[in-house]
């Protein structure tokens, strides 16, 4: 499974912000098309995003722009600018329907082939940002293998339910709750959406360690500067590694002796417990690996 922990907005008609975004270590580049980019400059935007292309997948991060949603007239001309070998994959704004995907693999596989790509070879993340898109968001995850992921969106959420965006997010448990689940159910990865308090160090650290505990694997960031907090809210900790290990070990030890079940510090030691540090030694590896093929 690919990792997707830092996804780096960028707006795709700055180019100074794209120049200076090449500094950078997300794991994820998005050169945005879409609602960072006032009406007037969508097509600057394109050229622009076009031109940064090779840059941006020159450093070792993936490059997923996120184009403008089928609705409103403007995916096929983004698609058509932006559809090179440099770019990994795609974002879709505002994605509510099965038959939207199928509309929008249908508009990338002609350009696909005509950029030499094998087919197939472009990647989806659907943006999750309205009711109708919550209730068909298991639908959605499975509709197509280019599907790697889909993204919650909590602004364009609250605003269809009507309701305020508040500080503690009571209002979008449920929709979180409902992506990562469907995530896990259609096996894709779940990211989360952008926390917009880019000072507050602090409200990110506790934003992107909710997610990460709701089940997010990865999570949009607007600014530079929360990279490395969103990287290490989604990258096991020195602690849970040696603690991973630990139960491997008593489990291991359980094994040896004939029995099915331990304990550890006082508590039971199981199967399930005992996938989950599997699971956490394995995402350290390929987190370790990830930074050795971009150094």
């Amino acid at each position: 499974m690919t990792i997707l922990r830092s996804l780096l907005f960028v707006p795709g008609n700055r180019a100074n912000m794209l120049q200076k975004a090449l500094s950078f270590s997300p794991d994820v580049f998005v050169p945005d098309l879409e609602d960072s980019v006032p009406t007037d400059e969508k097509a600057n935007a394109r050229a622009v995003t076009a031109s940064f292309l090779a840059k941006l997948s020159d450093t070792g991060s993936l490059v997923i722009p996120r184009v403008n949603s089928l609705d409103t007239g403007l995916l096929e001309q983004d698609l058509a600018a932006i559809i090179t070998p440099k770019i990994y994959g795609l974002s879709i704004g505002k994605v509510q329907t099965v038959q939207e995907i199928a509309k929008i693999c249908g508009l990338i596989e002609p350009l696909e082939q005509k950029a030499g790509l094998a087919a197939g070879r472009l990647k989806l993340i659907p943006w999750i940002e309205s009711a109708k898109a919550i209730v068909n968001a298991y639908e959605i995850c499975s509709s197509s293998k280019r599907i790697i992921a889909i993204a919650f969106g909590a602004e364009d959420f609250t605003n269809d339910m009507g309701i305020e965006r508040t500080d503690d997010d009571s209002e979008i448990a449920y929709a979180r709750s409902a992506v990562c689940i469907a995530a896990r159910a259609a096996d894709v990865v779940a990211l989360d959406t952008p926390y917009f308090g880019f000072r507050d160090t602090d409200g990110l650290q506790r934003d992107a360690n909710t997610a990460n505990k709701q089940g997010f694997k990865g999570k949009f960031a607007i600014h530079p500067a929360q990279i490395d907090i969103i990287n290490a809210a989604f990258s096991p900790s020195p602690q849970e590694i040696e603690h991973a290990k630990d139960v491997l070990a008593a489990f291991e030890a359980a094994e040896h002796q004939g029995r099915g079940t331990t304990s550890l510090n006082g508590k039971v030691i199981d199967v399930p417990v005992v996938k989950r540090a599997r699971a956490i030694l394995q995402m350290a590896d390929r987190v370790a690996n990830q930074l050795s093929l971009k150094r």
